[in-house]
């Protein structure tokens, strides 16, 4: 559903951002000066990844009934459906 919906962007940034903050955890306990430049980037990475979850949501297209339409990038259906064989008759498949 991820795929489909094009949020790969967002949950990447969100995993930066929790990659960041797990860093400035470990630089804070060095008592490292520079630890919370980390801090602040996680924050934007966070508040980016937030944003780029909504996006969808907020700028989906509406149609002449009111509903939304969120554009998906590949019909799930379209994707998990396979040709049938067809079988002549008289022959049987398994």
């Amino acid at each position: 559903m991820i795929k489909i919906l094009k949020l790969q962007k967002a949950l990447i940034s969100i995993i930066i951002g929790v990659l960041l903050l797990v860093g400035y955890l470990i630089l804070r306990g060095q008592k490292n000066d520079s630890s919370i430049y980390m801090l602040e980037a996680s924050g934007v990475f966070l508040m980016l990844g937030a944003f780029l979850f909504m996006y969808p949501i907020l700028f989906a297209r509406k149609d002449s009934a009111g509903c939304v339409e969120l554009d998906p990038e590949l019909d799930p259906e379209a994707d998990s459906e396979e040709p049938s064989p067809v079988a002549d008759e008289g022959v049987r498949l398994p």
